[in-house]
């Protein structure tokens, strides 16, 4: 059988899902491994972004900080973390993917509460709103479809990335991939495509999931705007690309 074959060989034999360390386990290890890390994303970079935004200062800053994490590869991290004192398994895994997590979320609470209308601001000030009041009341609801995108955006990110948690005996789905080139190409390259398959799916199903959740959370008006901003962006590039 060709690997293709034998990856839908492999996915329809019941014991490959519900065996000690089957799918089905992977599937919670990997789910588990990528909630920690984007709440951990989270808690870092939402205070962070929702500040600086708030204080309108600090845009270099969330640049800095969106490019040095972005740059830093995050098969490096998973390297070098499991030598310190976190040792190998789950902490450097989530730590890894949580640094990986930290520029689209704190990107996008930046920009959630710089693209509040300033007059929106002043209207609040003079009905005597504190900065306290004003980022708690006015400010974050508005942010509320940003921060739901730089969600989702990191989500997808991190589950998709989790796979090479199998690297540090992290667990995850990487492990069935793993385990198949244990085995050789001959032999397990239908495992190999399964897991690999399994994970891309897991990340297009998060990616739904989380893009209906965004389209809940952004009120219509807002949704409106928003399609008319890609609309024009869209614009801008094609004329861009026709005129060179």
């Amino acid at each position: 059988m060709n690997p293709i074959e034998q990856a839908v060989v492999w996915l329809n034999d019941p014991l490959n899902w519900t065996n000690p360390g089957g799918v089905l386990d992977r599937l919670v290890e990997h789910l588990g491994i990528s909630g920690a890390a984007v709440a951990l994303g989270c808690l870092v970079a939402w205070p962070l972004g929702l500040w600086l935004g708030h204080t309108g200062r600090g845009g270099g800053v969330v640049v800095l900080v969106s490019n040095v994490t972005l740059a830093i590869p995050t098969i490096a991290l998973l390297t070098i973390l499991p030598l310190t004192a976190l040792g190998f398994g789950k902490p450097p895994v989530i730590i890894a993917l949580a640094v990986f997590a930290v520029p689209p979320l704190l990107a996008n609470a930046y920009t959630g509460i710089r693209q509040v209308d300033p007059e929106v601001r002043d209207a609040a000030r003079g009905m005597g709103l504190s900065g306290g009041q004003l980022l708690r009341r006015v400010e974050l609801p508005l942010a509320v479809p940003y921060l739901a995108a730089g969600f989702r955006t990191a989500a997808v990110q991190v589950v998709a990335t989790a796979a090479l948690a199998s690297f540090v005996n992290g667990g995850g789905l990487g492990q069935i991939i793993s385990a198949g080139f244990g085995l050789g190409i001959s032999i397990g390259g239908g495992q190999i495509l399964a897991g690999g398959l399994l994970v891309a799916l897991l990340a297009l199903l998060v990616e739904l999931a989380f893009a209906l959740v965004e389209r809940v959370v952004t009120p219509r008006p807002l949704r409106r705007n928003r399609r008319r901003v890609a609309r024009r962006a869209d614009q801008r590039a094609a004329a861009a690309i026709t005129g060179s």
